[in-house]
């Protein structure tokens, strides 16, 4: 097995000779440079920064074949540079080399401010001599020049880190070069941590590190489960091109507002540093994946503890550390008690309303538990609710039947709201809404029409197509299901026959519909003694609410006890 040798390195520290081959282009970097000066400037006291990771194959004593990380290093060396030229007593102990440009170490080392004035001899002394004028115009907007040049000096000893990534003398170089730099599998956290597991020296010996390695290839394997990554994490895959780091961020607790991006990796780093027995860390981390594919794979946990991740009411890092300490049973009971509290509100559920903004919040974790739980009390452990369906689509809180047209303001929405009403008022009795159904195709075409003479068709046709005394229920609970159309506004206005229609057409396209909302459109919920198809009345929101009722009551319970505590 291949091993290389990792460990992060103060800038101050980088000793050596290094060589550019010639499979690399030269130096490119402009607007970078100020860029960088200016994060390490802004490093406020106490804090560490670091940069990204060079990779570099030893080819004699202290020289090392640059494979990645020119730019940096280059532009690093030239800010020391210009730091010198400042007659501040500064070192600088590494030298750099390009195969294709002979003469650009002499230019690098002996480059000044008199440099800018030259006329460059190819590409790479022009991109030199840019960023070292940026470097110089950057120090001179300092308001003290010296002491600035001081302070960075002082950082880049004892604070500014790269990551020293040195290959085997028998690694093939330009291959790691094409491989890094087309993206394929960049060094990320989780790069960098494998690599601290199968670095040389490391006091691992081959044979662990031949089973870590394989046990890695298995978790990252098993992580393109998309039904056991979206359990876990509300995150999308697509953030992650090596999806373990996920696993590496959950144990490390990085924030989402964490600025470090190798945060991750330093605090590993430390932990096997630290570690006596080096070999022990992997085996936490594996038992920390097994727990949590444990609970994937019982179908009462994967149900509890993915709708309390999805609906943000705890993560998965807050549930390992409940579950420590606890047996089983205790944990499964805090569970019923996490979900009784995510629904948090002190009156009863059917009081809540659309209009107002805390009560939709509670409505929409109500409605996915409602949608979560009509699947898991099935007892089928074939059937799970899906959530990486479910969390790749955005879905929003709708109204089942709406009678209000907020946010049709524009001509094409009113049009495109009245065909597809004229079709429900066709399917119900084209005869008897004859007169309307013409005064609609003639508003379609009506280069004029108005948003008052909409809103007149509007009215008309909305009561039609509701049942009776319906207005008053319109942002109540009994009218508000999970659905998908929020980038439409025709549709989030439209009727329920109109919305039927819509899901009906989705339904037959294998759309993911939550099976919940399914079931309202296609009057699951309403007994067959009451059943119309074209309206949601009465009969139907009373059906769907027993419905909710059955399904959480336990939760229900618990909601009320703690209310009447």
């Amino acid at each position: 097995m291949s091993s290389i040798n990792l460990e992060p390195k103060l800038v101050g520290s980088i000793e050596g000779h290094f060589y550019v081959p010639a499979y690399q282009r030269g130096y490119r970097w402009k607007d970078e440079v100020a860029m960088l000066l200016k994060d390490i400037h802004e490093i406020a006291e106490g804090q560490n920064y670091c940069l990204q990771p060079i990779v570099v194959k030893n080819i004699a004593e202290k020289k090392f074949e640059l494979i990645d990380g020119q730019q940096r290093l280059t532009t690093i060396f030239l800010i020391f540079r210009y730091m010198k030229q400042l007659k501040l007593p500064f070192q600088l102990n590494f030298s750099l080399e390009y195969q294709t440009r002979i003469k650009s170490k002499d230019f690098l080392e002996n480059i000044d401010m008199g440099t800018l004035d030259a006329i460059p001899e190819n590409i790479d002394e022009y991109f030199i001599i840019e960023a070292y004028r940026n470097i110089a115009t950057w120090f001179k907007s300092q308001q003290d020049e010296a002491l600035t040049a001081f302070n960075l000096y002082k950082k880049l000893n004892e604070r500014i880190r790269i990551i020293w990534y040195e290959v085997n003398s028998d690694e093939n170089a330009v291959s790691l070069f094409t491989r890094l730099n087309i993206g394929r599998i960049p060094l990320t956290n989780a790069e960098l941590i494998k690599a601290l597991f199968l670095s040389r020296n490391n006091g691992i010996n081959d044979a662990k590190q031949l089973e870590i390695a394989t046990e890695w290839d298995i978790i990252e394997k098993e992580l393109h489960n998309d039904s056991l990554w979206y359990f876990i994490t509300n995150e999308k895959s697509s953030n992650y091109s090596t999806r373990i780091e996920l696993i590496f961020n959950l144990m490390s607790n990085k924030q989402k507002h964490e600025k470090e991006k190798l945060f991750t990796f330093f605090y590993f780093d430390k932990r096997i540093k630290d570690s006596e027995n080096k070999s022990e860390i992997w085996t936490i981390i594996l038992r920390y994946y097994q727990q949590l594919k444990e609970w994937y794979e019982n179908i009462q946990l994967y149900h509890k503890i993915g709708y309390l991740i999805a609906s943000e009411s705890k993560t998965i890092e807050e549930l390992i550390l409940r579950s420590k300490d606890i047996t089983k049973k205790e944990f499964q009971n805090s569970l019923d008690q996490l979900i009784a509290e995510s629904i948090d509100f002190k009156k009863d559920y059917c009081d809540l309303s659309y209009d107002n903004k805390i009560d939709c919040g509670n409505i929409e974790k109500l409605l996915l538990l409602f949608n979560v739980e009509t699947i898991r009390q099935k007892s089928d452990p074939t059937l799970r609710f899906p959530f990486d369906k479910h969390k790749q689509e955005d879905w929003s809180l709708e109204h089942i039947h709406a009678q209000q047209s907020q946010g049709l303001n524009k001509k094409e929405q009113w049009i495109e709201w009245l065909k597809l009403h004229a079709k429900s008022l066709l399917s119900i009795d084209q005869e008897s809404n004859k007169s309307l159904i013409q005064k609609i195709n003639n508003a379609i075409i009506d280069e004029n029409l108005t948003g008052d003479k909409f809103s007149e068709l509007f009215d008309e046709v909305t009561s039609i197509l509701s049942e009776e005394g319906s207005v008053e229920y319109t942002h109540s609970l009994s009218n508000l299901a999970l659905l998908g159309l929020s980038g439409n506004s025709a549709l989030n206005n439209s009727t329920f026959d109109v919305k039927r229609n819509k899901i009906l057409k989705m339904d037959k396209s294998n759309d993911y519909i939550p099976v919940c909302t399914r079931r309202v459109f296609l009057k699951y919920y309403t007994c067959s003694g009451s059943n119309q198809l074209h309206f949601w009345g009465k009969a139907d929101r009373d059906g769907y609410i027993q419905e909710m009722d059955k399904i959480l009551k336990d939760y229900l319970t618990r909601i009320k006890k703690e209310i009447s505590l």
